[in-house]
């Protein structure tokens, strides 16, 4: 059994589309994004208190990209590129892209989100981080150019880096980026990211977009 400690919208949301795609059932265990990370009890899987946490087969893993890796290689198919294979470096660095795109998304969540007073937010921090983005996003409009996925057909990387770009999405439009638009829209119609998504119950995200905040 796999179990999943998860947060809507969070970056577990990417360890859960993989799952889906992976065909692997899965047990999901809902959490809020609040102290209740901080328990005796979740920090004996989640040292940091931080999600996700899986549990598989008694082992407790911590790390997100770290999951993805390991799934990939207990199920290997063509989400995966294997040790060796032409294509191995190239998954894994833009595996490991997504969380280039998703520390500027934690800097703008904890401002738009997490700090309750204005007072404590900075126009500056929140118009750097969204321009980062922008970057990010040109960053990967340049890889698409030629290819409809990131590696040429689906893979988990389009699954790790399409997660922070739904993420990304609530802070920086796409405008601009039409290849980035077209491939998100197609990874996005995948079976695996809907079922992936948060249902009726408490959302990270309230709104669908936050504009950087002007003092």
């Amino acid at each position: 059994m796999i179990r999943l400690h998860h947060v809507a919208q969070s970056r577990s949301m990417r360890v859960l589309w993989l799952l889906h795609e992976l065909g692997l059932p899965v047990e999901v265990v809902p959490h809020s994004f609040d102290r209740s990370l901080r328990t005796a009890e979740y920090l004996a899987l989640s040292p940091a208190g931080r999600v996700p946490a899986l549990e598989l087969d008694g082992t407790v893993m911590f790390e997100s990209l770290a999951m993805m890796e390991y799934l990939c290689e207990r199920h290997p198919g063509p989400l995966w590129r294997a040790p060796g294979t032409p294509e191995r470096a190239d998954w894994l660095s833009w595996l490991h892209f997504s969380e280039t795109i998703s520390h500027h998304c934690a800097t703008l969540t904890q401002q738009h989100i997490i700090l309750r007073d204005d007072h404590m937010r900075s126009p500056i921090v929140m118009q750097l981080e969204a321009r980062r983005l922008g970057k990010c996003y040109a960053a990967l409009d340049a890889r698409l150019d030629g290819r409809d996925h990131l590696l040429g057909a689906f893979s988990a990387v389009d699954v790790a880096v399409g997660q922070a770009v739904y993420t990304a999405r609530h802070f920086a439009a796409l405008d601009g980026v039409d290849r980035v638009a077209g491939w998100y829209d197609r990874i996005t119609a995948r079976p695996g990211f809907a079922a992936s998504l948060p249902g009726t119950g408490a959302r990270l995200y309230e709104r669908e977009f936050y504009p950087a905040w002007d003092n």
